[in-house]
């Protein structure tokens, strides 16, 4: 299986620190292994599901499309915004 990552992922986990990297790219390796891991969005976020995880205190969510046999990984960040953060970049 496949793994892309857009633009504004990589811009997210380029400004991290190396610990946080680190859980990100372990994150990223549970959805690669079970891509059905995260939760499926409705309405105009119908294509996304989207993974939680926890990195000291703070949930943070990635969300990611599954294309056959190939995953991409569109974006990254906290609760706050994140959905309308989300439709702004897909549109």
């Amino acid at each position: 299986m496949a793994v892309f990552y857009k633009s504004a992922f990589r811009k997210f986990v380029k400004k991290q620190t190396r610990p946080f990297q680190l859980a990100i790219e372990d994150e990223i390796d549970r959805i690669k292994n079970n891509p059905s891991v995260g939760e499926d969005k409705k309405g105009d976020l119908a294509a996304f599901k989207v993974s939680k995880f926890k990195f000291h205190h703070q949930q943070y969510l990635i969300a990611y499309e599954i294309n056959g046999n190939d995953i991409t990984i569109y974006m990254m960040g906290t609760h706050e915004n994140f959905y309308r953060d989300l439709k702004r970049y897909t549109e």
